[in-house]
C-alpha cells in the first residue's frame, strides 16, 4: 500500500464495525479487499466511493487492497479502459502494489471449477433460448420448470461443455447452468448461467477462450483465489450474495471469503449510470469522458476538483445499507473547502468596465498575498496603471442602501492597491456607461488609511495595459432533473439535458495567470475556483469553473 495519509474517521460505520469484530474474534489475522471494476467505460464518483472504501478499510487496518479488472465480457471492454481506472485510481491517492490482476488471469481456474461442478452432478450444458428460459424460470411466486436438460449425465455434461469450448455452438445456443434451485423465490439462485459462448477476441488473453464465465459465478472464485476477506459490493448485489455463498460452499476453494453490501452513491443532477454515460459520449451531448461536466474521475479531475475533496467527501457521507439521494452541493462543499486551502489567489473580471484614474500617473508593481489562509504560499507582484478594468456589477450610478461598491461620489477600495472616488462617468448614445472616472488617494496604498476613514467596499480589478482576455468555461449541472435516473414513465432522460451546463465566456485576467500549465487551480477573487484546462495554451490559457465561491450547503 502507498502512504497517503488516511483521513481521520468520521464515524464508525458498519463496515469498520465488521472489521473491528473480525480481527477481535481472530476470524481474520490480515484484511484483503479489492476494487474489481469492469474495465467498459470510464469510472465515476461513485466508483470513487468504492474505491476510498476498498482501499481505505485495508490501509486503516494495515492490509492491502488488489485491483482487479472484472474483464469477463470481452465485448465491452478495453485497454483504453483499463488504463484510465489505473490512472485514476492513483489520481485518488490509492496504489495496490504488486496487487494488480484481471478476471481473465483466473480463467483456467475458473473453468476448471466449472469442471468440477459438472463432476459433482451440479451443472449442466442448456439449449434453451433466453425466450425460452423466462418461461421456464418463472417468477419468484411460482417455482420454475427445469430445463429439459438439468438431469443430463455428467459424461454428456463434459462432452458438450467441451464442444462450447471448442467454439462448435455459436453464441447463445447453448449455455451452461449451475443446479441450484429452481424453486428458490431468488430468481438468481434459479439454475443461473456460469458459463456463456462468446466467439470474439479478448483484450487480454487474445484468441484463446470461446467460453467465458459469467461474473456470478467469476466473482466469489476470483475472491477466493486471491485470499480475499471482505468483499464489499453495492447493495444491488444482496440478492446475488447466496449464489457466492452456494458457489465458496460448493466448491473446494483455497478460502472462504464473504459478501458485504453498502449503499451506492446517488448524487442529485447527475446521472451514475455507466450505460448513460456511454450514450452521453456517443451522442456527443458532452465532449468525451473527460468532460468537466461529467461525474467521471477524469472529468471532475479535469474540472479542477482535487483527490483530497473527493476523499474528504467519500468520508463525509458515511457508508450506509440504505439507499438515499446525496445533495450535489455537499460535493461542492467539500472541494470549495479543500481548495480555500490550498489554492493561489488571482485577479479576474468577467463582465468588464473601464475605469480612468484621472490623477493616477505612470503604472507600478503592488505585492498580492498568494493564499490568505496559508502563509506559506507567498505573494507576487500586480501591475497597477491609469487605465484599469473592474466588473460591471462593481459600479452602480443610483445605487440602493447598503450597496457598498463604486457611485457617482463615493469611494471604494481596490484590493492591494488604493482608495479610488468616482468624480464622473462617460455614456454611449444610449445612455449606457462606458467608462468610470476616479481619483485616487496616493496615502491608501496597499490597504493604508491613514486618516481612518472607514472604507466598507473592496473590489478586484486588472489593469488594461497588462492583462489580456482569455476564454473562461462555466460549468452548471449537466441536467436539469433532481434525480435524472429516476424520471416518470415515458419521459426521455436527455429531455432533461441543461442548455445551459456550459457557458464559454471570456474574463480579462492579470499576467501572472496567462502562462499557468494546465491542471493549476487557482481562485478568481469574489468570483470562483478555476482551473488551467488542457485545451490552453501559453499566453492563452482556457479556465474551467470548478465551483463558485458561495457554499449554501450547511452541515448540521
Amino acid at each position: 500500500m502507498d502512504e497517503t495519509p488516511v483521513n481521520p474517521p468520521v464515524n464508525k460505520h458498519f463496515i469498520r464495525q465488521i472489521i473491528d469484530a473480525d480481527l477481535a474474534s481472530g476470524a481474520v489475522k490480515k484484511v484483503i479487499t479489492r476494487f474489481p471494476p469492469e474495465p467498459n467505460g470510464y469510472i465515476h464518483i461513485g466508483h470513487a466511493k468504492a474505491i476510498c472504501l476498498d482501499f481505505g478499510m485495508a490501509k486503516e487496518y494495515g492490509g492491502e487492497c488488489h485491483l482487479r479488472m472484472d474483464d469477463t465480457n470481452p465485448t465491452r471492454e478495453d485497454v483504453e479502459y483499463v488504463e484510465s481506472i489505473q490512472e485514476d485510481v492513483r489520481w485518488l491517492g490509492f496504489d495496490w502494489g504488486e496487487n494488480y490482476f484481471h478476471a481473465s488471469d483466473y480463467f483456467d481456474k475458473i473453468y476448471d471449477y466449472a469442471i468440477q461442478l459438472i463432476k459433482l452432478g451440479k451443472a449442466y450444458v442448456c439449449y434453451l433460448t433466453a425466450d425460452e428460459w423466462k418461461e421456464y424460470r418463472g417468477v419468484p411466486e411460482v417455482p420454475g420448470k427445469a430445463s429439459p436438460t438439468r438431469d443430463m449425465s455428467v459424461e454428456k455434461t463434459l462432452e458438450e461443455f467441451a464442444k462450447m469450448s471448442r467454439g462448435e455452438y455459436g453464441e447463445g445456443e447453448a449455455v451452461l447452468r449451475a443446479k441450484v434451485d429452481m424453486a428458490s423465490p431468488n430468481m438468481h439462485m434459479r439454475d443461473p448461467v456460469i458459463y456463456r459462448v462468446r466467439k470474439v477476441s479478448h483484450h487480454n488473453t487474445g484468441d484463446k477462450w470461446c467460453v467465458y464465465p459469467m461474473y456470478d459465478f467469476a466473482h466469489p472464485l476470483e475472491d477466493a483465489i486471491e485470499g480475499i476477506t471482505h468483499s464489499i459490493c453495492t447493495l444491488e448485489f444482496e440478492v446475488h450474495r447466496p449464489f457466492y455463498d452456494w458457489v465458496i460452499n460448493t466448491l473446494n476453494t483455497p478460502a472462504k471469503p464473504h459478501q458485504y453490501e453498502f449503499a451506492r452513491l446517488s448524487l442529485t443532477y447527475t446521472m451514475m449510470s455507466k450505460r448513460r454515460l456511454l450514450e452521453l459520449v456517443n451522442e456527443k451531448y458532452v465532449s468525451g469522458w473527460d468532460d468537466p461536466r461529467m461525474p467521471t474521475v477524469c472529468g471532475l479531475r479535469r474540472r479542477g476538483y482535487t483527490p483530497e475533496s473527493i476523499r474528504n467527501f467519500c468520508e463525509t457521507i458515511g457508508v450506509t445499507k440504505f439507499n438515499s439521494l446525496t445533495e450535489v452541493a455537499l460535493l461542492e462543499h467539500a472541494v470549495r473547502s479543500d481548495l480555500n486551502k490550498r489554492s493561489p489567489r488571482a485577479m479576474a473580471v468577467m463582465n468588464p468596465l473601464k475605469v480612468i484614474i484621472d490623477n493616477y500617473e505612470g503604472e507600478e508593481l503592488l505585492t498580492a498575498t498568494n493564499n490568505p489562509e496559508d502563509p506559506a504560499a507567498g505573494t507576487h507582484q500586480v501591475p497597477f496603471s491609469r487605465e484599469i478594468y473592474i466588473e460591471r456589477e462593481d459600479f452602480m450610478e443610483d445605487p440602493p442602501k447598503k450597496y457598498f461598491r463604486l457611485a457617482p461620489g463615493r469611494e471604494v477600495r481596490l484590493r492591494w492597491a488604493y482608495v479610488v472616488k468616482c468624480v464622473g462617468v462617460e455614456k454611449d448614445a444610449d445612455g449606457n456607461v462606458t467608462a468610470v472616472h476616479c481619483t485616487y488617494d496616493p496615502e491608501t496604498r496597499g490597504g493604508n488609511t491613514p486618516d481612518g476613514r472607514k472604507i466598507k467596499g473592496t473590489i478586484h480589478w486588472v489593469s488594461c495595459a497588462h492583462g489580456k482576455s482569455v476564454e473562461v468555461r462555466l460549468y452548471d449541472y449537466l441536467f436539469t432533473a433532481k434525480n435524472p435516473s429516476d424520471l416518470p414513465e415515458g419521459v426521455d432522460w436527455r429531455s432533461t439535458l441543461n442548455p445551459d451546463s456550459l457557458v464559454v465566456s471570456q474574463a480579462f485576467v492579470e499576467p501572472s495567470l496567462l502562462d499557468v500549465p494546465a491542471g493549476t487551480r487557482v481562485q478568481f477573487e469574489r468570483v470562483g475556483y478555476f482551473c488551467a484546462d488542457p485545451d490552453g495554451k501559453p499566453g492563452a490559457p482556457v479556465f474551467n469553473r470548478t465551483v463558485t465561491l458561495k457554499d449554501s450547503f450547511k452541515i448540521a
